[in-house]
């Protein structure tokens, strides 16, 4: 199973389309779930859809809530009924792909244990399905070093908090195609925090420079440009290093061997050809085409 989520405007919707079409064309099933409560728009009709349980629109009408707070009552409220969930997925087989298409709000995945709760009631027990997290970030961000980094450490929190093997992914590279060098791309792939020593370019300090005072707190220039700040970016950095834990893959959606190559990640991720049953020889063969 992919579960899909990261910042509003990622492509994740754009991504399980496209993989939905590429399993397809490679004649591979899968079951489509949404469990984003303020969707609309599908290419695909989903097999299930948090909508026909709940909807954000709903909730923010009648409990007065404010997007944030709604989509959080959305999936207790779903963690309540479970079942919802739970009962069809009994049927779905193992050589399924059960493709889960997340909301964009990042504190679902870093600041509340809603969605680790509901890992576990799909990992464990009667369903004991293998999953993997696909992390979306979009590939513009590679242009303010400043979001790509902050990109980067909601990646490193949401992998901590949810104990799944995942994939990160810079989306819509369409968008950023003959802009940089490889040699310059590589560095955002492997995120290298000797990026954030570019101070003029990436609007981050990374270390301390002459004539730069501490950061006054009154003035919001000299505190971005003061030594407390360049101490506290040199930690983030520190901290990503020394974790080692967010590599990205490559991914225009518009691009089937593009995303055949993400897929067979997420192949290895959820050992998905390793637990499809062995076929006899004959077992793709009709009565007629049995030999005498």
């Amino acid at each position: 199973m992919g579960s899909r989520y990261g910042p509003a405007g990622a492509g994740k919707t754009t991504f399980s389309s496209a993989l939905i079409q590429h399993l397809r064309n490679n004649k591979r099933s899968c079951y489509y779930i949404n469990l984003d409560p303020a969707a609309e728009d599908f290419v695909y009709e989903p097999d299930l859809d948090i909508k026909d349980l709940i909807t954000l629109e709903d909730v923010m009408e009648e409990l007065h809530l404010g997007p944030n707070g709604g989509l959080i009552y959305c999936f207790e409220f779903l963690l309540e009924n479970l079942d919802f969930l739970t009962d069809p997925l009994e049927n779905v087989t193992e050589e399924y792909l059960i493709i889960i298409d997340m909301p964009g709000q990042i504190e679902l995945y870093t600041h509340v244990p809603i969605v680790p709760s509901l890992i576990k009631a799909l990992t464990k027990g009667s369903l004991n399905i293998s999953m993997c997290a696909a992390y979306l970030l979009e590939s513009t961000f590679i242009v303010d070093r400043s979001k790509f980094f902050s990109g980067t450490l909601s990646a490193m929190s949401a992998m901590l908090m949810m104990e799944l093997p995942h994939v990160n992914i810079l989306s819509k590279m369409d968008l950023v195609k003959g802009q940089m060098a490889r040699k310059e791309l590589k560095r955002y792939i492997d995120p290298d925090i000797s990026l954030l020593q570019d101070a003029p370019t990436s609007g981050l300090v990374y270390e301390y420079k002459d004539g730069l005072d501490n950061g006054d707190p009154t003035d919001a220039q000299k505190v971005v440009s003061g030594d407390s700040f360049a101490k506290l970016n040199r930690a983030v950095g520190q901290l990503i290093d020394d974790f080692s834990l967010v590599s990205f893959l490559k991914l225009d959606a518009q691009d089937e061997d593009s995303v055949g190559a993400v897929l067979s990640y997420i192949d290895d991720a959820i050992q998905f050809h390793e637990a499809q049953e062995p076929r006899e020889p004959n077992d793709d063969l009709g009565d007629g085409d049995m030999g005498e």
